[in-house]
């Protein structure tokens, strides 16, 4: 055993002077627990000096080759900690100071096997690329192998006796040492920990390792194995923050909301601060401007996020709208459109460029910056900054790589949202001027509307128009579908409903005639090409159309698949009339629309609402109903009622516009109405002369208006005459304008006639046209009604 190291070296009075590192893995002892205590109460703590650890013991040969003295006995066999039995040899050997001690071998002759662990110990430590550490139950590390040297940058006798917390130098090391504690304690394993390394040198950057755990002989040590996984955990983080940009970002089509969705997905696994400007234009659905971006055009701040707990000020607040400065990083990458990574030490000059900016900066002590720009086919739509405070957790070629690829699917995002956005202004724009204005009030009804636009909506409408005889039309409708398509229906509806109107049709009569209209729509958008985006897309909508006669003081209506009107009196009675609801409009069969005449009292109120309109419940039936419980108060102001139910609601989200439509009524004046009966006889003219004549006396019409409004009440009752049937009768209305009305049981329709220069009649109608503004015909069961209006000065 000449040359041999010793386990331990023993002084003469049986205590060590020296420990090993064999010694260390065999009976997992530091050297502070060993040097200076009994040899006997390390190797053998179990039977106190005495017992197994002597009973083999021989004796020792005396050997004076070599100039030395050799002292040999028996084997001594001890056990280590496992029980494995452990063959000891013991000779002579010299100390430093000359004195003279008790050197301890493993013996080399086989006699006694070797133990499993400490076999398995040299083996691993031989061959493990792993880094790999023996514990003692203090966390001190009894033995190392190249790999954990090489991954700790340190040399194994400086790391032998010293915690492990001290050699791997991990970032947390309170967090590492309470998992191998907790090993020790409990006993059982731990694998796959991930903890962060303190770089090895000054300017490196940080690493990971993946450590496992492993409990020794009733947790008296641990077994610890160390994999530098700084590349995959790297990798990982990036992919990370790949599938959280592709899966969060793009799924809303606002610019500011996908902003939003970008710093959320990267913040904090990607960075520690993110920052999307986006160029103002863009926000509004404006075209964005081609790179180089110039110096003058503003950017707005639309989204950040700080992953600390701590509050972080901003350079800017979100919302703030100013220009890049030059020359800086992120001027440059929007000039370059190339991403860059920064860092940000002490001797930066640029950032005087943007003093708030770097104020921000130092307060947050970011130490690493990397912007790419949010550009799509060489046009810049924003910027995006990301800022890491650690200095040593840098940006590197990989992490350039991510920030460009999640940057232009961003901007593939951005770039959906400002299209929508910018169809939906136009959309909007369309419909503001498709719209009518808030209708007018008029004798016999005033009227208040509520329109909430919602972002997806445009083809909800209403309408409000003049009718002949004092009376007024209303409607409210919906046009499946959203945009341009959907507001473009919406302005040929209305218009058909107008051109309808104007031919006097009774309510459910117009509704059909307009479901015409729609399925003549419908199969024009069927027989685009199939490649046009509203090939595939039907055309439905829902209407109600009413017709409200102050002179009978009762409301006509029709809906098809439109909610019926909410009807509300004075003294707080509300209720929904029972109209039978047709299909919607545009389906080529179902049953006949049908109209019911719903009586209106002085001061009632008419809601016509929108499909989207929210309720919670029938009007009949659910008192906590908005709209029924603004409706019980009518002694106020209908703007007043109106402005109530908007107040009262909640939830007005949806992808449809939020309309109502309502109508106050009121008596038409008597005295400025005039009926009469008249005989069918050839002096039944003459009669309608005489009374139309001091009618408008008392009216204090001009004589010119008089005149021909006499003339037309003679040609219009004596074609009564001729061609109707009894009974007849004449009706002024003097309202905005001059109405003439005469009625007959006759069904036979007149016509506009040319009629020669040598013909002696045939010119009624086309004298009436002529002094008149607007004439028609109006059918009802008791007959029809020929009427003119006039202007009134």
């Amino acid at each position: 055993m000449t040359g041999a190291t010793p386990l331990m070296v023993v002084d003469g009075a049986g205590v060590v002077v020296r420990w090993s590192r064999r010694a260390r893995e065999i009976w997992l002892r530091s050297d502070s627990d060993a040097v200076g205590r009994a040899a006997l109460a390390m190797v053998a703590p179990d039977t106190g000096g005495s017992g197994n650890g002597n009973s083999d013991a021989r004796d020792s040969d005396t050997d004076d080759s070599g100039g030395g003295t050799e002292s040999r006995s028996g084997p001594l066999v001890i056990h280590d900690v496992d029980g494995n039995p452990v063959d000891l040899r013991v000779q002579v050997v010299p100390l430093s100071d000359g004195a003279v001690a008790w050197g301890v071998f493993e013996a080399d002759n086989g006699a006694a096997p070797r133990g499993t662990r400490t076999a398995v110990f040299d083996i691993l430590r031989a061959n493990t690329h792993e880094a790999f550490f023996v514990l003692d139950s203090a966390l001190r590390v009894l033995s190392l192998n190249a790999a954990a040297c090489a991954l700790c940058g340190i040399e194994a006798d400086k790391a032998l006796d010293r915690p492990v917390a001290d050699v791997c130098r991990p970032s947390r090391p309170e967090e590492f040492e309470g998992v191998l504690r907790g090993v020790l304690a409990d006993g059982t394993s731990v694998t796959d920990h991930v903890v962060r390394l303190d770089p090895l040198a000054g300017s490196s950057p940080e690493r990971f390792a993946k450590v496992s755990a492993f409990p020794l002989n009733s947790a008296r040590g641990a077994v610890v194995s160390m994999t530098e996984v700084t590349e995959s955990m790297r990798t990982k983080r990036r992919l990370e923050a790949l599938g959280s940009v592709r899966e969060r970002v793009g799924r809303s089509l606002d610019v500011v909301a996908t902003c939003q969705e970008l710093v959320d997905a990267l913040v904090p696994g990607f960075a520690d601060i993110a920052v999307v400007e986006v160029v103002d234009a863009v926000v509004r659905g404006e075209d964005p401007p081609l790179s180089p971006l110039g110096r003058d055009i503003p950017l707005r701040r639309a989204a950040f996020r700080y992953g600390g707990t701590a509050p972080m000020a901003q350079a800017h607040p979100v919302g703030d709208v100013r220009a890049v400065p030059s020359p800086t990083p992120y001027s440059q990458v929007l000039n370059d459109l190339k991403p860059r990574a920064v860092a940000l030490d002490g001797g930066t000059p640029w950032l005087d460029a943007d003093p708030e900016r770097a104020r921000a900066i130092r307060a947050s002590r970011a130490r690493l910056l990397l912007t790419a720009p949010l550009a799509l086919r060489g046009s810049v739509l924003g910027l995006l900054s990301l800022y890491r405070e650690r200095p040593h957790d840098a940006f590197d070629e990989n992490d350039l790589a991510v920030a460009h690829e999640l940057a232009t699917h961003t901007a593939l995002s951005l770039e959906n949202a400002r299209r929508y956005t910018r169809e939906h202004t136009i959309a909007a724009a369309l419909q503001r001027h498709l719209l009518p204005p808030e209708p007018p009030s008029q004798t016999a009804i005033e009227f208040a509307q509520l329109h909430i636009p919602a972002d997806a909506g445009a083809g909800t409408w209403y309408d409000a128009f003049a009718l002949p005889g004092a009376r007024t039309a209303l409607a409210i409708g919906e046009v499946s579908g959203s945009g341009i398509d959907a507001a473009t229906a919406m302005g040929q509806l209305r218009t058909v409903i107008h051109s309808l109107a104007a031919l006097d049709l009774e309510p459910d009569e117009l509704l059909a005639r307009l479901n015409d209209a729609v399925v003549r729509l419908a199969h024009e958008r069927a027989a685009l090409p199939p490649g046009d985006p509203l090939h595939q897309q039907p055309l439905r909508a829902s209407c109600v159309y009413a017709v409200h006669d102050p002179l009978h003081g009762v409301c006509v209506m029709a809906a098809a698949g439109h909610p019926a009107p909410v009807v509300a009196h004075p003294g707080g009675v509300v209720h929904v009339p029972e109209i039978p609801t047709g299909p919607l409009l545009g389906n080529r069969a179902g049953p006949p629309f049908a109209t019911a005449s719903v009586p209106m009292r002085d001061g009632s109120v008419l809601a016509l609402r929108s499909t989207s309109f929210p309720t919670t419940g029938s009007p009949d039936g659910d008192r906590s109903n908005p709209l029924r419980e603004a409706l019980t108060r009518l002694d106020r102001p209908l703007r007043d009622v109106r402005d109530d139910i908007l107040y009262r609601l909640r939830d007005t989200s949806g992808h449809h516009d939020v309309l109502l439509l309502l109508a106050r009524t009121r008596s038409f004046p008597p005295d400025q109405v005039a009926t009469w009966a008249l005989d069918s006889v050839p002096t039944a003219a003459a009669a309608a002369r005489h009374h139309t004549r001091e009618r408008l006396g008392l009216w204090r019409v001009s004589e010119e208006t008089a005149f021909a409004t006499e003339l037309i009440v003679s040609e219009l009752v004596t074609n009564a005459v001729r061609y109707g049937a009894p009974p007849i009768r004449l009706r002024l209305i003097k309202d905005s304008t001059l109405t003439c009305e005469v009625s007959d049981a006759g069904g036979a329709a007149p016509r506009l006639r040319h009629a020669r220069t040598v013909d002696e009649g045939g010119r009624g109608l086309f004298i009436c046209s002529q002094l008149s503004h607007n004439w028609g015909i109006r059918y009802s069961a008791q007959g029809k009604t020929i009427w003119t209006e006039q202007t009134l000065p």
